[in-house]
């Protein structure tokens, strides 16, 4: 299935509990349930892909899991995370709800499941289902997405584990300096969504280092992000697309360069802040 230009981009990071995961991965969000989103995730397969970002409000696990069956490389090679929508975030829900994942995307487990948004008050309980199911072996990696770092504090003092993974809006204009300065001393990886600012892209900065090192705008900044130890999931439905934000594993850039990108933050937000997003 892979094609000998594009190789296998499973190096990564270990995570706090030995789970080894990917750099890159190919995000679903909003990819159609059906034949847009097996296209989409067999295209990554192919182009040499083995992680896939997914979860259950996305409305696709099916489709995912049909392209996971069909796509001719073995599940143990690859990875796949799903997450916990805030409906059903509490304890019992939040189990039942991976049951529900799991049976939707017909795999015994996932590599990494993560708790969507803290949400308003259940946080706490849905950590605590995450640690049994991941005890259970339903899940290898536990961690959580959008929280900020009183939320972690929060789970972190109350149960005691640490989450490997946070995932959060990441990019240049959003660098999320402290919340990576304070993940990285807790050992926790931070992994970027929307890393590519939902296609707001055209900065003079990005357009010329572009220019500089022969890469796409969307290259640089995947780039930045592995430089900075960041996990990235960019989404595209597009084979050429998929395959060209996975080709950023041959060029540095300079430490000028990175810190040319790292002067753009602007605390800009394309998403919602966590910390308003609360039902």
């Amino acid at each position: 299935m892979t094609h000998p230009e594009h190789p296998v981009l499973n190096e990564g990071p270990t995570l706090r509990d030995g789970v080894q995961m990917p750099w890159l991965g190919l995000g679903v969000y909003k990819s159609k349930e059906g034949e847009e989103v097996i296209h989409a995730v067999k295209s990554a397969i192919a182009a040499g892909y083995r992680s896939i970002d997914t979860a259950a409000i996305y409305g696709n696990e099916e489709g995912v899991g049909q392209a996971i069956r069909e796509c001719g490389v073995p599940r143990e090679e690859l990875f796949i995370t799903t997450k916990v929508w805030n409906d059903d975030q509490g304890y019992e829900a939040t189990l039942r709800a991976c049951e529900t994942s799991l049976k939707k995307l017909g795999l015994d487990y996932v590599d990494l499941y993560l708790i969507h948004w803290p949400g308003k008050d259940k946080y706490k309980e849905t950590w605590k289902a995450l640690i049994h199911l991941q005890e259970q072996g339903l899940v290898r990696s536990i961690g959580v997405s959008n929280f900020q770092i009183h939320h972690l504090r929060d789970i972190i003092e109350d149960s005691g584990v640490v989450p490997t993974v946070n995932q959060v809006e990441l990019h240049p204009l959003n660098s999320q300096k402290e919340l990576l300065q304070y993940c990285q001393e807790q050992g926790i990886v931070l992994e970027a969504w929307s890393p590519l600012m939902q296609g707001h892209l055209d900065h003079p900065v990005i357009t010329e280092l572009a220019a500089k090192y022969s890469k796409t705008p969307a290259q640089i900044i995947l780039r930045w992000d592995l430089q900075h130890g960041i996990i990235v999931i960019p989404k595209s439905v597009k084979e050429h697309r998929i395959r060209e934000n996975g080709d950023i594993f041959d060029f540095e850039l300079s430490a000028e360069d990175l810190a040319q990108l790292d002067s753009l933050n602007e605390n800009k937000r394309f998403g919602p802040n966590p910390d308003e997003f609360l039902f």
